[in-house]
């Protein structure tokens, strides 16, 4: 399955004009091949809006996401976004991924929740493993600070995720996450990741890019700078079965000997 990445911050502030990015995105990926688009986290609304956040978060079902199942279906393509949901009083850091013809499959609400400015906005989410079933993959998603946690990824791989969607808003000086961290985290857990970041300057973060989408040998399939880009590589699921044929890990454990951390 041809992925795009697309590697931008929008405007922050207005759902209206990150629409409008996220369908000229969609277009494009869809000439160019692609059967999802995967945007950053809080794409929809800006991660640095503060007290902005109440006012602009809505519900999984909510306007924004009609809008983009109806872009996601015009383009014939699958769109996962992230965006502040409001759920049950409270306000969730939240994914969620939209098929080709518009069907809600996957909501995800952020589990590690990073920094004060996190914590004092958001509920952290109580599931660690939200999957679908998407193109022949079963797609799994989590959000930024989550992939940094080893254990995190691993249930995806235990639950056999196939592909890893990761709306990020990775800042300076943690780049090397994006660089180092997550190729390594593809090959130990035997799968795809798409890891999608933010870029510039949104109030006291300074965004990093760097995006990427790295193979289950370790290896990078596509990598952005810092600007603005849309990145386009390919999920092969021949290839997975094979490197995981290869480099059997799930198999191999030993989960007696650390049976306090599984």
């Amino acid at each position: 399955m041809r992925t795009a990445l697309l590697q931008s911050s929008g405007l922050p502030g207005s759902t209206v004009e990150n629409l409008k990015v996220l369908d000229e995105a969609a277009g494009r990926a869809a000439a160019a091949g692609a059967g999802l688009l995967v945007a950053p986290e809080m794409f929809l609304t800006g991660y640095a809006i503060g007290g902005d956040i109440g006012r602009l978060a809505e519900p999984a079902d909510g306007e924004a996401a009609d809008a983009i199942a109806e872009t996601a279906t015009r383009h014939g393509l699958a769109i996962a976004y992230g965006y502040p949901e409001r759920a049950a009083g409270q306000v969730f850091n939240s994914a969620q991924l939209i098929s080709a013809d518009g069907t809600r499959l996957a909501n995800y609400r952020k589990t590690h929740l990073f920094g004060c400015f996190e914590r004092e906005h958001y509920t952290p989410g109580g599931q660690a493993v939200v999957q679908a079933e998407l193109n022949g993959l079963r797609v799994g998603l989590m959000i930024c600070y989550d992939v940094e946690f080893p254990e995190n990824v691993r249930a995806h791989a235990l639950a056999g995720t196939d592909l890893l969607l990761v709306p990020t808003a990775q800042m300076h000086p943690f780049q090397f996450v994006a660089e180092s961290v997550v190729p390594v985290r593809a090959f130990e857990n035997q799968m795809y990741i798409a890891y999608v970041n933010r870029i510039g300057r949104e109030g006291e973060f300074d965004f990093v890019g760097l995006s990427t989408l790295a193979g289950p040998d370790g290896v990078a399939r596509t990598r952005a700078g810092r600007g603005d880009e849309l990145l386009l590589a390919d999920v092969d699921p021949a290839f997975l079965a094979a490197s995981r044929e290869a480099n059997p890990y799930l198999e191999d454990r030993r989960p007696g000997l650390y049976r306090s951390l599984v």
